[in-house]
C-alpha cells in the first residue's frame, strides 16, 4: 500500500499557510459578490463577507477542521476504506466550484465575444454561475466528485485530478488575462483581441491539461487501487 505522507504531524507553518487558501475559496464562492468585486473593486459588502469568512476559517483552522490545517494528516495511505470527513467534503466541493465555475464562464464569455462582439461575462455571474455550481454540488452528492467521495479509498487518484483542475484553471485564466493586457498594449481592436484571448485561453488550457494527464506537474501523479489492493500509477506515467 502506497504511503500518502511520511510525516506524522503537520508543522505549524504548513497548517497556517492553508488557512488563507480556504479564505480565498469561500470568499469567492458567492457569484454576485465576486462579479461586483471584479467590476467595481472592493466594497462594503465584500469587506463584511471577507470578515465573516476569515473569522470562520481562522476558527476552523485553529480547531484543525480545514484540509491541510489538521494537527496530523488524516490520509496516511492511499487505498484505505476510511470515511471522508464532513469538513473535507464541504471544503473540496467549494474548491471545485472556485476552480471549474470561473473557467467555464470565462470560456463561454470569450467564445461569445468572438461570435457576437459582446462581452457578457459579468452577466454570467447570475443564474449561469449558480447552474454550474449546482452541478458541482450534485456531483458531490452523487459521490462522483474527486476528494468529496464518501470514503478516501480513491484518494491516490482523486488528489491528482484535483490538482490537474487547479493547474489548468489557474494558468489558463492567467493566460487570458495576460493576453488582454498584452493586446491592449499592442493596440489590438476588439475583434482581434477577443480571438487572441480565446486562443490563448484554449491553447494554454489544452497544454496544461495535457501535462497534468501525463503527471508532469506537481501533485498530478495518480495511483489506482488494483484488485489485489496494490496501488499502481496510471499507464502513461
Amino acid at each position: 500500500m502506497q504511503a500518502a505522507v511520511a510525516r506524522t504531524r503537520n508543522k505549524g507553518y504548513y497548517r497556517v499557510l492553508h488557512v488563507p487558501i480556504w479564505i480565498w475559496v469561500f470568499f469567492t464562492l458567492p457569484g454576485a459578490l465576486t462579479e461586483a468585486l471584479y467590476a467595481h473593486g472592493f466594497g462594503r459588502e465584500q469587506a463584511i463577507w471577507l470578515g465573516l469568512v476569515a473569522a470562520g476559517c481562522v476558527w476552523r483552522g485553529a480547531k484543525g477542521r480545514l484540509p491541510g490545517a489538521e494537527a496530523r494528516p488524516y490520509i496516511t495511505h492511499y487505498g484505505l476504506e476510511w470515511p471522508n470527513l464532513g469538513y473535507r467534503v464541504v471544503c473540496y466541493t467549494a474548491a471545485w466550484i472556485a476552480i471549474v465555475t470561473p473557467w467555464t464562464l470565462n470560456l463561454i464569455g470569450l467564445a461569445t465575444a468572438v461570435a457576437t462582439g459582446k462581452w457578457i461575462v459579468a452577466s454570467l455571474y447570475g443564474w449561469p454561475y449558480d447552474a454550474v455550481a449546482g452541478l458541482i454540488v450534485l456531483a458531490a452528492a452523487l459521490d462522483k466528485l474527486p476528494r468529496t467521495r464518501r470514503t478516501i479509498y480513491d484518494e491516490g487518484a482523486d488528489r491528482a485530478w484535483f490538482y490537474v483542475g487547479v493547474w489548468t484553471a489557474v494558468i489558463a485564466q492567467l493566460a487570458g488575462w495576460g493576453m488582454w493586457r498584452l493586446g491592449a498594449r499592442l493596440g489590438l481592436a476588439a475583434g482581434p483581441l477577443a480571438w487572441a484571448r480565446l486562443g490563448a485561453f484554449v491553447l494554454v488550457s489544452a497544454a496544461v491539461l495535457g501535462l497534468g494527464l501525463r503527471a508532469k506537474l506537481p501533485r498530478t501523479r495518480r495511483y489506482y487501487v488494483t484488485a489485489d489492493a496494490e496501488l499502481q500509477p496510471a499507464e502513461w506515467e
